[in-house]
């Protein structure tokens, strides 16, 4: 199968262009992954992408993704209010645009792809730090793992030299800040933990080592140490280690963090998912849980690697209920801002695309 950058010049609607590059993108994602072997039930034709992106959640990612590309300022920045000029945002709507088949510089959103490059790469510190001077954040720990994340797909399609220096910095400013217990918090220093902020330095690992850069074993065990305590007796995750109740946008982060550790059966996995199905989708449920985007972004992972039934209920539940609450612009509605809420929504939509390597069985 070629590789992106031998493709033709792809047509301008995203659907002709998903057309014209078949399954390269999959295939160019399989071949770095790190990912366990398919199984039986993962090849069953009713998991496919055509099958479960119907019509109008075709057409609800259309929309989505042009109104994230009407967002993106002059800079590549996205984001407004509080969180203006946010990397994870920035982060975000490039992983959208490339979870529909664009890639930097090439495909209907190729150009917004590389314009979120420039906008992190030139807010790269050389401490490897990713973090715009003066924009606004919930904790610069959360846009550091986004951006890496972002960086490590990226550089992994396109093997850039300037990327892979920076991605280098970034990468080891993660495993230089993970504190004793195998965590991190708000902050790039060695003190507090949070499962939240946890789970998006493991899938920036995750993802930088699937892209041939070295994550020290230690990091990811002190990693699946800190998951596994992070694990109540319901099967749900707590926030942080010193005590909680559960929630459902951890707990699916929590799955999600043992997927990227390497653990994809066993009792903790299982009783994770437990937990995550009393969240199914019911269509008038979509406020009864703060974070639900950060939640379901990590939701629809865990059942996508899980396959299956839980795959097949899952799925069409959040897409039916992400479509209804689509606005007539095109964006979903988020505390943080449109332009995140818009790009999570849109990622999640399109994840039966399988084509990012991070998401990938």
């Amino acid at each position: 199968m070629r590789p992106f950058h031998n493709l033709p010049v792809p047509p301008t609607s995203r659907r002709d262009f998903l057309r014209a590059c078949g399954g390269a993108a999959a295939a160019l994602g399989a071949g770095l992954a790190d990912a366990r072997p398919l199984r039986a039930a993962d090849e069953n034709p009713e998991l496919s992408a055509g099958d479960m992106i119907t019509t109008e959640a075709d057409q609800a990612i259309e929309l989505g993704l042009s109104f994230l590309a009407s967002r993106q300022q002059e800079d590549g920045s996205f984001g407004g209010g509080g969180y203006s000029r946010d990397v994870a945002v920035a982060a975000l709507a490039g992983m959208a645009f490339m979870a529909g088949g664009s890639t930097p510089g090439r495909g209907p959103h190729g150009d917004k792809v590389e314009n979120c490059i420039r906008y992190l790469v030139d807010n790269t510190q050389d401490s490897g730090y990713i973090n715009a001077p003066g924009s606004g954040s919930h904790g610069p720990m959360y846009g550091h793992g986004f951006a890496t994340l972002f960086l490590a797909e990226t550089y992994g399609m396109t093997r850039r030299n300037d990327l892979r220096d920076k991605l280098s910095r970034a990468v080891n400013l993660i495993c230089n800040t993970q504190n004793i217990d195998g965590g991190w918090r708000y902050q790039p220093i060695r003190k507090e933990a949070d499962l939240s902020v946890t789970i998006c330095q493991i899938m920036a690992l995750r993802a930088a080592k699937n892209a041939g850069l070295h994550v020290p074993a230690e990091v990811a065990d002190k990693c699946i140490e800190y998951v596994k305590k992070s694990q109540n007796a319901d099967g749900g995750f707590m926030y942080m280690i010193s005590g909680g109740q559960s929630a459902f946008p951890r707990s699916a982060a929590g799955v999600v963090a043992l997927y990227s550790a390497g653990i994809y059966d066993g009792p903790e996995v299982e009783s994770g998912l437990g937990y995550i199905m009393d969240y199914l989708p019911q269509g008038g449920g979509f406020n009864r849980e703060s974070h639900y985007f950060y939640g379901h972004y990590y939701a629809v992972q865990a059942m996508w690697i899980k396959g299956g039934d839980h795959w097949r209920r899952w799925f069409p539940a959040v897409r039916d209920e992400l479509i209804v609450r689509q606005r007539k612009d095109g964006s979903w509605m988020d505390p943080i801002c449109q332009e995140y809420g818009t790009a999570m929504a849109c990622i999640i939509l399109q994840i039966p695309n399988n084509y990012l390597p991070i998401f990938q069985r």
